[in-house]
């Protein structure tokens, strides 16, 4: 694997893309509420636990960026659901990456049961995240990362600046994405994790490549570090401190995947990627797939239904 990509390169990549619009906590729960069923206002903000005026303007900014359409489903009174579109749906594999994170790591007290049933088959499914060549299992180490071509300057696109948002949250009956969404749903942690997967291991070369602030850069290190994503290590060719991903950040992978994938299909400044994934074991340029446990085929929106601890929480069960 390449020990070092250009920072320039990182700054345009399709990752960056994605957490442009899904690199938010709010976000990102409104979407698990979307995936579960739920098309309505009030009941997005019943499940998210969200302030009504945060909820609000995620909901506007989804639909500024061609994510949801408002469509009207009374009209006296007049009232509306938000529909998903062709942009939205794909990031199912996004929603299907997550959940198999949080089956493997989530611990959180009181997290819901939810038991996917692939339709296709007919049977109970788990998402495996796959090589679409080979059909084999993902796992970060058997990837290489390619340079295909580099950015010039004028290429580049800053990061829009956010700061971390203290979050006033109600008490939330169903929690599928808690954990994974506190790491992706900040936008500077994920930046880091995608910085290690890339062998950027010290602190001067994540920020080199992150274009953090040096105190925002510590703090994100140190949540990393109490969430046991990260872990610290000895550099062997310096005095200091590294740091590297530990088994539960590494099956972070697919995710990341996922928001590459979906930030290369949908760019908002049309840059392709800098980079190609090759999968070592078959040789092949990867390409994910979220695969059914039982029958290896994909899982796709309209082919999935699902349950909570063994009874349908809302009006429809499907994911799509």
């Amino acid at each position: 694997m390449n020990q070092f990509i250009d920072k320039q390169i990182h700054r345009a990549s399709s990752v960056w893309v994605a957490l442009e619009i899904v690199g938010d906590k709010p976000t990102l729960l409104i979407l698990e509420g979307y995936w579960l069923g739920i098309r309505r206002f009030s009941d997005f903000c019943t499940q998210t636990g969200l302030l009504k005026t945060v909820v609000s303007d995620r909901l506007k900014k989804l639909i500024a960026v061609g994510c949801l359409q408002k469509t009207a489903y009374s009209t006296k009174p007049l009232r509306y659901e938000y529909r998903g579109t062709e942009k939205l749906m794909g990031m199912y594999p996004l929603a299907l990456s997550m959940l198999h994170w949080e089956y493997q790591w989530g611990q959180q007290p009181k997290k819901i049961n939810l038991q996917l049933t692939h339709t296709n088959c007919q049977k109970i499914s788990t998402p495996i995240p796959k090589c679409l060549a080979c059909r084999a299992p993902l796992h970060s180490h058997d990837v290489d990362w390619v340079i295909e071509r580099a950015e010039t300057q004028d290429g580049v696109k800053p990061y829009s600046r956010r700061r971390k948002s203290s979050l006033v949250l109600k008490p939330r009956e169903i929690a599928l994405f808690d954990e994974i969404a506190d790491v992706i749903g900040d936008r500077w942690s994920a930046l880091i994790i995608r910085s290690l997967f890339t062998r950027l291991d010290s602190f001067q070369a994540i920020q080199q490549d992150t274009q953090m602030a040096t105190n925002v850069l510590s703090e994100r290190l140190r949540l990393l570090l109490d969430k046991q994503i990260i872990a610290k290590t000895k550099q062997l060719s310096s005095r200091h401190m590294g740091y590297k991903l530990t088994q539960k950040g590494h099956d972070i992978y697919p995710v990341m995947l996922a928001l590459m994938e979906w930030g290369s299909r949908w760019p908002t400044d049309h840059l392709d990627p800098p980079i190609k994934l090759v999968h070592r074991p078959c040789g092949c340029r990867l390409k994910m797939q979220i695969a059914c446990s039982a029958c290896d085929q994909e899982l796709l929106p309209k082919e999935v239904t699902f349950t909570l601890d063994g009874a349908s929480l809302l009006d429809t069960k499907s994911s799509g």
